[in-house]
């Protein structure tokens, strides 16, 4: 049972919800001017838990054909025959039951907003097969992190730092949009739709950038709606440092990068904006 339990989770990788999750935290932080009482701290770690799980078991499940025929997915638990299409239902349901049930202990806005944003992350898996915005949409969707942890602990969206989620949309987009150069011949051949695929790997790096460049200016900007101090601005240049290392480093004849440096580097740009924002919000009483 841990084996299969082993194979599901490195399905889904969950550890990079690590990407996500620090953002979360920002808006329950934030919403909470500090630390947030326990019980729902925790609850936010579940919901944003059973969210990702459930919509990462629902994209591997469907794009399991293109995956198989993809020789960089090809290995994947599904294609492979690691993971039934049974097995994979059932984690993908779960995890969807899981974030229902935390949606459901916060307060009645988040249970009102939960269907809605499971629904857009589910609505993702879909969208490369008709349009190149998926990346876009895919920002949307993660957007809803910070939104999501800060109705967690106010119940409303008064004075939510909305500058927050469009920073998170825009960075989430940029990052897609490089990282889906590895699969930009196969989605081509395949008919599949990506910004690389349709616009070049060049041009979808340049895009990319734009992209994070607008991303920099609304976590800025995050900090003036929430009046933030100077430490949480000094983590904003820290995630900026991190941003343009990714863009260095990444050569286009050699995209072998993409995988390992983003990745590391986009769960460290989160944690340093999470980690500003609570030392921002902890100076403010000392």
């Amino acid at each position: 049972m841990f084996q299969k339990l082993a194979v599901l989770l490195d399905m889904i990788k969950f550890k990079l919800t690590i990407f996500a999750m620090p953002f979360a935290f920002m808006g329950a932080f934030l919403a909470a001017r500090g630390i947030p009482d326990g019980l729902t701290f925790l609850l936010v770690i579940v919901a944003m838990v059973g969210a990702r799980t459930c919509a990462m078991g629902f994209n591997r499940i469907v794009d399991a054909g293109f995956d198989k025929a993809n020789p960089r997915t090809a290995e994947r638990a599904i294609p492979v025959g690691a993971v039934s299409m049974l097995e994979a239902w059932s984690f993908v349901i779960g995890a969807g039951l899981l974030f229902f049930f935390a949606a459901w202990s916060l307060n009645p806005l988040t249970l009102k907003l939960a269907p809605f944003a499971l629904s857009l992350t589910l609505f993702y898996s879909l969208t490369k097969r008709f349009t190149s915005f998926c990346h876009l949409i895919l920002g949307v969707a993660l957007a809803f992190s910070p939104l999501g942890g800060w109705v967690a602990v106010q119940g409303s969206l008064t004075s939510y730092p909305w500058a927050l989620s469009a920073g998170v949309l825009f960075w989430i987009t940029g990052f897609d949009t490089v990282y889906a150069c590895l699969d930009a011949d196969f989605d081509r051949k395949a008919g599949l739709y990506s910004l690389p695929s349709r616009i070049g790997q060049r041009n979808a790096f340049r895009l990319a950038a734009v992209f994070h460049v607008l991303a920099f200016f609304l976590f800025v900007y995050t900090g003036i709606q929430a009046d933030l101090n100077f430490m949480y601005y000094i983590g904003v240049l820290i995630a900026a440092a991190a941003l343009f290392y990714q863009h260095r480093i990444v050569n286009l004849n050699d995209l072998s990068k993409i995988k390992g440096s983003f990745f590391s580097m986009n769960g460290f740009i989160s944690l340093a904006l999470f980690i500003a924002t609570w030392l921002a919000l902890i100076s403010e009483k000392l």
